[in-house]
Order: structure tokens, then C-alpha cells, then sequence
């Protein structure tokens, strides 16, 4: 069993003693088993996170740092045929404007249902298809572009901008000149849309904005049994730390307790600029003993990502 687990390190904003007292039992009775092995070393200024870059290599994925084809693949997993085409996962989401920045927020917190979210896309549809782009929806909060510049084109992937200023994340590549001013039109149709006035008139947040992502052609996955446990995103992308605590105890006490009683297995441990890979140590009790009479304490690895 090989295992991933994206967000295991706080939220960036979150305060120094957000690991304090947390308690991970299985974790730390798993750590003395396994091996740290491959280390994925960054920035927190890439365009593709830690774990997108260790699934791309798992995958024997090719491209850039934000040229990772992502949304070609979750095309093909909602049922869409990505063919040959170079695709972008475009997601619907509301910026709140502030004083003296925006701040993005997570797709997921608008609240889409399927109607609504299909009525949005059919609303900004013509934009796209008049100029040669191709519209599909996927999902609530998943929708794709395809277009010929879409091919290669670096950009930052939703971890990196939920919660931050998208402004400073725009794509800058010469072919990504057409999108920044579609998106602007975009935001111009939604800013007086009726979908969005029934919104507000019910308290939901208006969608104002999108944002592209994954960009790229359909790459072939070799088979990497991996696991990816999702739990802490959600709540590490909305800046919820004891939301995140919480799963990360109930992952500990879950898939991690399964994992140990099993024998152990490969893990990699993904944060906001590095992931860490430990694989199963050589059966040796005197190995094994030295292990654990060294053991570095989880919380000491969840500080280092």
C-alpha cells in the first residue's frame, strides 16, 4: 500500500503551536517501521504543490512546474473523452474583494448543485465558443476548457490560490493573453447576472470569477498503486485548524491505524513546499530496535514540510 497525504503540514497562515498537543498515536508507532526515502523539495511559490508533483512523477508524467495535465485526467474521470486535446480544469469561484486585496475563495464553498452550476456555464459559454474554445461541464464546481494554447501553459494550481490574492498568481505566458482578457469578460457578465442576484437575494455568495488550472494534454499513468487520503484539504484551504486537527486524527486513527496493524507501508507525507516519502524498513531486530531508540517524532517531520 502506498499512501499520500496532501496539507499534512498547517495552514500556512496558521498559528506557530497549530501541531501542539496533537496527538497522532499510529503515526508515530508507524514512523519506527519505515525509512525516510525520497525527499520532493520546493517553494511555496510554485505553481504545482507537493503532492501534484509527486503523483505527476509516480505517473511518469512530463511537464513543467504548472504544466502538469491535471484536468485532462479529471476530464476523463467525470466521463468526458479528453482525446488529444490540450485542457484546462476551469473553476467557478467568488473572489472577495477587500481594501487592498482579493482573496480567492474555495470552489467548493459556493454551494453549487448541478442545475445551477450547468445554467452558470451555459452563461458564459458563448465567450469561450466564440473564439474557438471548447466548454464541458464536468461537475458543480469542475468545469474544462480545451483550446490549442492550452498546451504547456503554466499555471497555479487551486492549493496555491484558494486563500490568497489570485492577482498575484495570474498566468503571465505570452498565450495566455486571450484567456486574461476572457476571464475579464467573464467577470464583467457575472457581475449584474441574474443567477448571481438570486444568489445574494438568498445570502449565498455570488460566483464572480473563475479560475483555470491543469493545464495540458491527456498523459498516460503508469500503474503506481497509490492511495491519496484527501481529508485535510478541505479544511486546510479554508484556514480551519481545528477542522484540520480533527482529520488528522481521524485519518491517524483510521487508514494509519489500518496501515500499521497491516505491517506498515509507503507513505508520503506532502506540506506547502516539500513532500517526504518513508518506505518500509529491512526486517532486522536489530534495525528495527535502533529505529525506535532513535525515533524522530512525527510532529518534527509535519514541522520540516
Amino acid at each position: 500500500m502506498q499512501l499520500v497525504i496532501p496539507f499534512a503540514a498547517p495552514p500556512p497562515d496558521a498559528p506557530a503551536e497549530a501541531l501542539a498537543g496533537l496527538a497522532l498515536p499510529h503515526l508515530r508507532a508507524l514512523l519506527p517501521a519505515l525509512v525516510p526515502t525520497e525527499r520532493n523539495e520546493g517553494d511555496a511559490y510554485q505553481l504545482s504543490p507537493p503532492h501534484e508533483r509527486v503523483l505527476a512523477q509516480a505517473w511518469g508524467w512530463e511537464g513543467g512546474d504548472g504544466a502538469l495535465p491535471f484536468a485532462a485526467q479529471a476530464a476523463a474521470a467525470d466521463g468526458l473523452d479528453p482525446g488529444d486535446l490540450a485542457w484546462g480544469l476551469l473553476s467557478p469561484v467568488h473572489w472577495q474583494v477587500g481594501r487592498e486585496h482579493l482573496t480567492m475563495g474555495d470552489p467548493e464553498a459556493l454551494g453549487l448543485d448541478a442545475a445551477e452550476s450547468r445554467a452558470f456555464l451555459d452563461a458564459l459559454r458563448p465567450l469561450f465558443e466564440s473564439e474557438g474554445w471548447l466548454c464541458a461541464w464536468g461537475a458543480p464546481t469542475r468545469w474544462y476548457l480545451a483550446h490549442e494554447s492550452l498546451d504547456g501553459l503554466p499555471t497555479a494550481s487551486l492549493a496555491r490560490v484558494v486563500g490568497r490574492n489570485p492577482d498575484l498568481w495570474l498566468p503571465d505566458a505570452p498565450q495566455a493573453r486571450s484567456l486574461r482578457r476572457l476571464v475579464s469578460e467573464v467577470q464583467m457578465l457575472l457581475y449584474t447576472h441574474p443567477l448571481n442576484t438570486a444568489r445574494e437575494a438568498r445570502g449565498a455568495l455570488p460566483l464572480n470569477s473563475v479560475w483555470l488550472s491543469g493545464c495540458g494534454a491527456r498523459q498516460p499513468e503508469a500503474r503506481a498503486p497509490l492511495r491519496v487520503l484527501d481529508a485535510l484539504r478541505a479544511p486546510a484551504l479554508q484556514g480551519d485548524l481545528a477542522g484540520w486537527r480533527a482529520a488528522w486524527g481521524a485519518l491517524d486513527g483510521g487508514v494509519l491505524a489500518e496501515a500499521r496493524a497491516a505491517g506498515g507501508c509507503t507513505l508520503t507525507l506532502c506540506g506547502e513546499r516539500h513532500a517526504q516519502t518513508f518506505a518500509p524498513r529491512p526486517r532486522s531486530w536489530l534495525r528495527t530496535l535502533r529505529a525506535r531508540l532513535g525515533a524522530v517524532d512525527p510532529i518534527d517531520w509535519l514541522k520540516a514540510l
